[in-house]
């Protein structure tokens, strides 16, 4: 790391050409990655990334440039790249006082991952494979990836703000594959969290290898969905994916600047049913998207995005605040130096109802019950989606009587919110990697037990 002398002489020197607003963001992240094939580590891998990204506004144009040469003269000469776009010299006499930000760990670890051994990592992800392959003789193969990454960011801006922060983050991914007669079904499970190795005091991995397994077990079994228009029922944790794609992403000012969001314009309006609140939270202690600051070096905060179903906030960074006229929401963030940062999610969910989640299914006559999601596609602009159902099941007379595969859910995520009548107090999360503009940056889905009151249900007739 350089001086605050050192980094103030970039910054002025990015000003000198006009430019309103000049930043430097320097990343050091280690990342280890090991990939279990039948119980056998197919490869593992290891890296160092260090580099720096510099930007520079000029009114509500952004220019950015990035460099590996985090020495003061790789940085001038990127600066001086960036000074040069702007277009004018401008001279001026700068005095940043760059003051750190005092604040408390929302994500405190016990055990750095670098301080723990390859075997130790291979044990665990032993125990998962064991789970999920002697599951059922069903099962026909298992992969299990464990991935951790140690990652200190340092900011400075021409505003006078130094923010670092180091984020940690270790997962356990496991997915199991059931063959019946040449068909295949797949399972899959992925926790994680902002921690260390401790994250095994947590979760069992053996447990996570066998959620995997009955998904698959279970999917290879069952008879094929029925098509049409019906009452679906979401289940908790990972069934906040719909919300989090087919809403969290309209609800962020990449996409409501652009005028490119089907909520743009619609603050303190009805965007969902009364039964509906929903919040960003990247200060959850160790929770998978959290953070102390964003990568503008804005603290974090919960934001409130809807309120018993009026749109109370957006998901907002410092470009997307000044073209929007609003404030940042400390939401900025990026997969790495490589990118300039914008608005994204961090852990975004449904909040928790009054029902349990039995009185919801009672309470439908007919219907599917989405267990688990899987995968899908949304237009941002439009919120149209159509997502996967992993794990399902049929309701009928207020019972779960069968289970069902290869169902698809397909909808509008604002029409969604308004047709979801029911919501449990089952509040639970579960975690992901979400892809956007500036790269893919671990993300927390979540909500209760949700029912939507009509939904297409794409399946065989």
């Amino acid at each position: 790391m350089l001086s605050d002398e050192a980094y103030s002489k970039v910054i002025d020197r990015i000003l000198s050409g006009g430019a309103d607003f000049a930043e430097v963001f320097v990343e050091e992240r280690y990342t280890n990655n090991i990939n279990m094939i039948q119980g056998e580590v197919e490869d593992s891998s290891s890296g160092k990334l260090l580099g720096a990204g510099l930007r520079a506004f000029k009114g509500t144009k952004s220019i950015y440039a990035y460099t590996n040469d985090v020495n003061l003269d790789g940085l001038m000469s990127v600066a001086e790249r960036l000074r040069a776009v702007v277009g004018q010299d401008v001279d001026r006499d700068l005095s940043l006082d760059f003051r750190s930000q005092e604040h408390s760990d929302v994500c405190p670890v016990l055990f750095l991952p670098q301080e723990i051994s390859k075997k130790e990592k291979v044990s665990v992800m032993l125990l998962a494979y064991e789970g999920a392959s002697t599951f059922s003789d069903r099962i026909s193969q298992v992969v299990v990836n464990y991935l951790d990454y140690s990652q200190n960011v340092w900011i400075y801006n021409s505003e006078g703000v130094r923010a670092s922060d180091r984020r940690i983050r270790t997962r356990l991914a496991v997915s199991a594959i059931a063959t019946v007669n040449g068909d295949k079904e797949v399972g899959f499970y992925g926790p994680g969290a902002a921690l260390g190795f401790e994250l095994f005091n947590k979760i069992d991995p053996r447990a996570a290898g066998e959620r995997a397994a009955r998904i698959a077990d279970r999917m290879i079994r069952a008879e094929y969905a029925p098509a049409g228009k019906m009452p679906v029922i979401i289940s908790n944790e990972f069934g906040g994916v719909i919300f989090h794609e087919a809403c969290g992403h309209a609800l962020e000012a990449t996409s409501v600047a652009k005028g490119a969001s089907v909520f743009g314009g619609r603050l303190d309006q009805k965007v969902a049913g009364e039964c509906v609140s929903a919040v960003d939270d990247p200060t959850i202690p160790n929770a998978w998207g959290s953070a102390n600051f964003d990568d503008e070096g804005t603290p974090t905060k919960r934001n409130l995005l809807i309120e018993k179903g009026i749109l109370k906030s957006y998901m907002i960074d410092r470009l997307g605040g000044l073209k929007m006229g609003m404030e940042p929401t400390g939401s900025a963030r990026r997969q790495n130096y490589t990118f300039a940062p914008t608005s994204r999610m961090s852990n975004t969910f449904i909040m928790a109802g009054e029902h349990y989640p039995e009185e919801i299914i009672a309470a439908t006559d007919y219907g599917l019950f989405a267990k688990s999601m899987g995968g899908g596609s949304v237009m941002p602009a439009t919120g149209e989606f159509n997502f996967a159902v992993n794990e399902g099941y049929l309701v009928e007379k207020g019972r779960i009587v069968k289970p069902v595969r290869g169902a698809t859910l397909i909808g509008k995520g604002d029409e969604v919110l308004m047709k979801i009548d029911m919501v449990g107090n089952d509040l639970a999360r579960g975690q992901g990697m979400c892809g956007s503009i500036s790269g893919s940056i671990p993300a927390d889905v979540g909500q209760p037990t949700v029912r939507v009151s009509e939904l297409i249900v794409g399946g065989r007739s």
